[in-house]
């Protein structure tokens, strides 16, 4: 197999017809490039899924209701806390939260689910799902990371000591984390996260026992 997005959708369904899925969440600073990582994994394998968060933050240019989030407003998002949220927190005075409802039924399916959240939402979602694979993206430096954030031209000076800040507080969370990918070169950084997601599937404990009760030749 060659990489395509053929081959990944061929070896992904063949594996996961014996497999468990499992959500995969994918953290990091702000500017570390998350986003846009996790939009090119999910494009070269079909497997794959996108949780859906919700928050009370607005659109931002381009952003679509139920594409990119679902946006609600204070009340809305507070109903929906009690009982279906995995997880949620307060990011940049805004709240964002993880729907139980959709990631599971994602799950039931036999696919993948890839969350692009904090780390506080990543450490909620390894309590309630402990199979969860757990990435963390880094800037190759963080002169780069103030450099990326500061050319988005979006945001005040303020904004910007306040990510910065929070980037160092994010950082920290690290050792909770399986792996480590540094988005220095974004191709080579979509291959090592995909890489992460093939190998994890591989995992002996992500095999139905019927599956391999079959090979028992003691029986």
């Amino acid at each position: 197999m060659n990489g395509s997005v053929d081959g990944a959708n061929f070896r992904g369904e063949e594996r996961l017809r014996k497999t468990r899925a499992f959500p995969i969440v994918v953290s990091g600073p702000s500017g570390a490039g998350k986003t846009t990582l996790v939009g090119k994994v999910i494009a070269r394998d079909p497997v794959l899924r996108r949780s859906i968060s919700c928050t009370t933050r607005g659109p931002r240019d381009g952003e679509k209701e139920g594409v990119d989030y679902f946006f609600l407003s204070g009340a809305e998002f507070e109903s929906q806390k009690e009982g279906n949220l995995i997880e949620w927190a307060e990011v940049h005075e805004h709240l964002y939260g993880t729907p139980r409802d959709a990631l599971e039924r994602a799950l039931d399916e036999g696919r993948d689910v890839v969350l692009n959240i904090d780390v506080q939402g990543g450490g909620q979602v390894k309590k309630c799902f402990p199979e969860a694979v757990m990435i963390f993206i880094l800037p190759p430096s963080f002169e780069v990371l103030e450099q990326r954030i500061r050319d988005r031209a979006a945001d005040t000076e303020d904004d910007i000591y306040r990510r910065l800040e929070d980037a160092r507080e994010e950082i920290r969370a690290l050792p909770a984390y399986d792996y480590v990918v540094v988005n220095d070169k974004l191709d080579e950084a979509v291959v090592a996260i995909h890489n992460i997601i093939e190998s994890e599937r591989c995992r002996r404990t992500r095999y139905d026992d019927d599956y391999i009760r079959q090979f028992d030749t003691n029986r």
